[in-house]
Parts: C-alpha cells; sequence; structure tokens
C-alpha cells in the first residue's frame, strides 16, 4: 500500500535525519514529504541533500514560518496533485510520534477513512509531559466533546492517516486554522460527512530535543473554534 508522510519543520535539525531514516524503514512503499517553513537552523539544507539520493524523500519548502495548518494543507494539495498514493499521514518531526506505529495506522485504514493515533482511547498513554500541559490537552479534548460533539477520546492528536478518497472530499482550501485547531477542523469535517473513523492507541513521547511549537495563541485559536464549529452552516461539510 502506497503510503505519503507528511511532516511540516521548523529548526528541526536535530531530528530530521533520524526521523526521515526511521519513516522510509516502516517499508518501500512508503515516501516522505517535508513541509520545510524556511528553518534558520539549516533544515530545509539537510533534506534537500537527502532527497538528492532518495527519490521517496520529497520537500516543499516555504518562505516563512507560517504554521502547521497550512504545512499539512500545502501537503495535502501536493499529494493529490503529484502522487498516485492511497495512504497521506500526518507524523510530527520530533519523535514524538513513533514511526514504528505507521504499520499499525495503516492495517487499520484498510477498513476505515481516517484512523488517529490516540494518546486517550486506553487511558492515558502519554510519557514525559509535565502535568500542566497534559491537563492543558486532556482538557482541551473534553472541551471539544462536549462543546462539538465530536465523539473521539483525542481531537487534538497530530498522528493520522487519511485515505486519498477522504482528503478528496473535504474542503481544503477553506481550512485556515493552526495547531489544535487545525486537527479538531479536520476530524470534524469528517464526522459530519458520516466518514468512517477510529482510534488506535499510540505511544506518545515528548520530542527527544528542540523547542515545542506550542503558544498561547494555538490555545485561544482552539478555544473559539470549537464555537465557531458548532455553530457553523451544515451546508458546509455537505
Amino acid at each position: 500500500m502506497k503510503a505519503l508522510i507528511i511532516v511540516p519543520t521548523y529548526n528541526e535539525k536535530e531530528n530530521i535525519e533520524g526521523i526521515i531514516g526511521a519513516v522510509l524503514a516502516q517499508g518501500d512503499d512508503i515516501e516522505i514529504l517535508v513541509v520545510d517553513d524556511n528553518s534558520p537552523d539549516g533544515t530545509g539544507e539537510i533534506v534537500d541533500r537527502l532527497a538528492g539520493a532518495e527519490p521517496r524523500i520529497h520537500v516543499i519548502h516555504r518562505e516563512e514560518k507560517l504554521g502547521l495548518g497550512s504545512a499539512y494543507i500545502a501537503g495535502f494539495q501536493w499529494a493529490l496533485a503529484n502522487t498516485d498514493t492511497q495512504f497521506v499521514f500526518e507524523m510530527d518531526a520530533d519523535f514524538s510520534h513513533d514511526p514504528n506505529a505507521i504499520p499499525e495506522l495503516l492495517e487499520a485504514v484498510k477498513d476505515h477513512d481516517l484512523v488517529i493515533g490516540s494518546r486517550y482511547v486506553h487511558g492515558i498513554t502519554v510519557i514525559n509531559w509535565p502535568l500542566s500541559r497534559l491537563i492543558l490537552s486532556y482538557g482541551a479534548n473534553r472541551y471539544t466533546h462536549i462543546i462539538t460533539g465530536l465523539p473521539l477520546r483525542d481531537s487534538t492528536g497530530g498522528f493520522k492517516c487519511f485515505r486519498r478518497e477522504t482528503l478528496e472530499q473535504l474542503p481544503l482550501d477553506t481550512i485556515k486554522s493552526d495547531g489544535y485547531s487545525f486537527q479538531i477542523e479536520m476530524n470534524f469535517f469528517c464526522w459530519k460527512k458520516g466518514l468512517r473513523i477510529v482510534e488506535i492507541p499510540i505511544i506518545f513521547t515528548d520530542r527527544r530535543v528542540g523547542i515545542s511549537k506550542m503558544s498561547r495563541k494555538i490555545i485561544w485559536e482552539a478555544a473559539f473554534m470549537v464555537w465557531r464549529l458548532r455553530f457553523m452552516n451544515p451546508r458546509r461539510w455537505k
């Protein structure tokens, strides 16, 4: 099964070579697309070097830091326009998402339209997060469920596998949110379209090196996003 793993990056030079190697080791039919936001630390140049020796590595260079959500949208649109891949992943560059779990998500997507690697479907499977970050994340998911009705334990998680046909049904051009709210919005549209969504448990480990991209702006955007989704005109998701 051909799969493309999309990995957005900004200053991930310590992680990028390792994550690319670990992803490609999961199978010969797996390719990776790095969407780099002009990282000052040279992440994009490292990917260019690796891509010169391995045709399964692709890269999009963006002119500035434009955010996680728009990076994934750019990656989805590139995948639909330039490949015949059947499955498209979201995945972090910092090893918080274990590349060895890719085959499990691919197995699950055979019978579903969207597979979410969940931190909360079987209890809490998070390692090395401070308690404050865990409370924020878990609380955000409960808040999202209460306001929108979205029937997921982990609606903000970023380790996911979409069928190609799923992405083709979503209004990618209209999704402008970032961070937590991007993940919520994508899941919400899939749910409202009646697509088959499943959560499978993953072990989420805090990043090995580098700095978290979490910010107050991302938190507040998600807090308001769920209300916008609750009162959205139903014609938007048909």
